[in-house]
């Protein structure tokens, strides 16, 4: 009985493994940005990609005290849907267009030089909002943040 025990626990903690491995930071990769974005479109909200390094300490603070305790809290009854692009990462994406590509690729097509960068975008691709460039003060982020989703959300109305 332990025995049965111990080994349908251990199948549940590997189980669990991957997904706790990809995300740490609570912010999930981006992997067909044409199905997110027009997830995000269908909710009434633009898609939300920040563009990151593993070796980017600003990236994992953007991360972890705003955009991931953001994807938990619903904003004016909607939840943003956010997704990350590791311009250091080769690992497949679907772009806006179905194109199959990978986070390396894509960040360069949109000129990414600098990370951390955030961006706001509709379902066809097209940005809806001025992106967020750099760290900027911690004591504004999320006024740019609610902003730049602010800003998105009446393109995308219209």
């Amino acid at each position: 009985m332990v025995r049965h025990l111990a080994g349908l626990l251990g199948g549940l903690i590997l189980a669990c493994a991957p997904a706790a491995a990809l995300d740490p930071s609570g912010v999930p990769p981006a992997r067909d940005l044409r199905a997110e974005s027009a997830a995000a479109a269908q909710a009434g909200v633009p898609l939300v990609v920040i563009y990151s390094r593993d070796d980017c300490k600003f990236c994992t603070a953007i991360k972890r005290d705003y955009l991931e305790p953001m994807s938990r809290q619903p904003r004016n009854g909607k939840r943003p849907v956010i997704r990350e692009i590791r311009q250091d990462s080769e690992q497949a994406l679907i772009a806006f267009g179905g194109e199959k590509t990978t986070h390396a690729r894509f960040a360069g097509d949109e000129k990414i030089r600098l990370v951390p960068v955030v961006a706001f975008y509709g379902p066809d691709g097209r940005q809806l909002a001025d992106p967020i460039v750099g760290a900027r003060l911690p004591d504004f982020y999320q006024s740019y943040l609610d902003d730049g989703i602010d800003n998105a959300s009446k393109k995308l109305r219209k």
